[in-house]
């Protein structure tokens, strides 16, 4: 990284050359970092792709203090009028979006969201939140929602996390996606769970998604090929309190690090 303080910038993907670049990034962390794979990954170049890559929209964070790889931080954004006829989210791999996208609300899928990890636990991720907090806001968003996982495929070493999402967090049936390959998650009574592991042993990405008044889907579904166990994150917009939407879009000048 360089030594000199980050000039942060966030901005979708313009052309070719941005999105190369929030591939690049993607296959660093999915593939180097995670042991993902996947049939369009390009491991000679070091690309992680695939086919929904040309229908999204990249919102990408540049670090211009950066000379090697300003690209250090990436999400991709899908709405609901993005959909081309008889298309599909990507999450539809893996859940039952049908109440979703019946809701007649306006929905987003995030996926693919990453950070370099010379930017973890800074503001870094705060900055791709305000540019994201900015996207939503333009297109008037209701609902986001998108898989985020936990690393392996080991469904007993995080038992009390999933059991604690399932019985605290669970989205409200009328926005509730389902697993389609359905991994219970409900595996620890309540009164067993042992909340602080549990809370210790869930990804720090979901933990700040709970934040925000995120919720999960019914199930978990266990992504072999990437190496994962995925749960279904929903975030009702018009849920979210006050504070949390004043974290989630403050200036960046105060944004607070992300833990």
């Amino acid at each position: 990284m360089t030594s000199d303080a980050p000039v942060f910038e966030t901005r979708l993907a313009r052309d070719a050359g941005d999105l190369r670049a929030s591939q690049q990034l993607r296959y660093k962390v999915f593939v180097e970092e995670l042991g993902g794979d996947g049939p369009l990954v390009d491991h000679e170049a070091r690309l992680e792709r695939d086919a929904f890559d040309p229908l999204y929209d990249h919102l990408i964070l540049l670090d211009h203090a950066r000379c090697d790889a300003p690209v250090v931080g990436v999400y991709r954004l899908l709405r609901g009028d993005m959909l081309p006829d008889g298309g599909r989210f990507y999450s539809e791999a893996e859940y039952d979006l049908s109440a979703l996208k019946g809701s007649g609300r306006r929905v987003m899928e995030l996926g693919r969201s990453c950070l370099h990890p010379d930017y973890r636990g800074g503001t870094a991720m705060y900055h791709l939140w305000q540019g994201l907090a900015e996207y939503v806001q333009t297109h008037s968003i209701e609902v986001m929602f998108g898989v985020a996982s936990f690393h392996g495929t080991d469904v007993d070493a995080v038992a009390q996390s999933l059991s604690h999402l399932h019985h605290a967090h669970l989205a409200p049936e009328p926005l509730r996606p389902r697993a389609t390959v359905h991994q219970p998650m409900d595996l620890i009574p309540p009164d067993q769970i042992d909340r602080p592991a549990a809370m210790r042993d869930t990804p720090a990405l979901i933990k700040a998604y709970l934040r925000l008044g995120g919720t999960v889907g019914d199930g978990a579904y266990i992504d072999h090929e990437f190496n994962t166990i995925d749960v279904c994150l929903v975030m009702d917009t018009a849920r979210m309190s006050k504070r949390h939407r004043d974290i989630y879009s403050k200036p960046r000048s105060q944004a607070a690090p992300a833990q």
